[in-house]
């Protein structure tokens, strides 16, 4: 499968374990380098983000996905993925937004894995 499809692949992927709560999935979709850059500017390193999922402050329930632009240079690429995404967060009610994610990738031994995500809306 071409890089482009795989980023996009792994995009899906990363989603539904969000909504199942798969800390498994979550490890393996984010590189151990990983940050979230929240629309706050907060900022959420690997473990305290999945933790975040696991523990319900995080709550995602659904996402369609409506565009997903991916840009590949060697063992490092950027994705923007446009999804509108059904979640509560941080103890707020459940409301769904028009989320956009831009992923910087790295590939290391053949796999793609999310090292850092700026989130903000369109």
């Amino acid at each position: 499968m071409p890089d482009k499809e795989q980023i996009i692949q792994l995009y899906k992927e990363m989603y539904t374990a969000m909504v199942n709560k798969d800390r498994a999935e979550l490890e393996r979709v984010h590189d151990d380098s990983f940050v979230l850059v929240h629309m706050t500017g907060m900022r959420q390193p690997k473990e305290v983000y999945i933790s975040s999922i696991m523990d319900g402050t995080l709550n995602y329930y659904s996402a369609e996905h409506e565009d997903m632009q991916a840009d590949v240079k060697g063992n490092n690429a950027v994705l923007i993925g446009k999804s509108k995404v059904t979640a509560a967060v941080f103890g707020g009610g459940k409301h769904t937004w028009r989320l956009q994610l831009r992923f910087q990738l790295v590939k290391k031994n053949s796999e793609w894995r999310f090292a850092l995500a700026s989130a903000s809306t369109y």
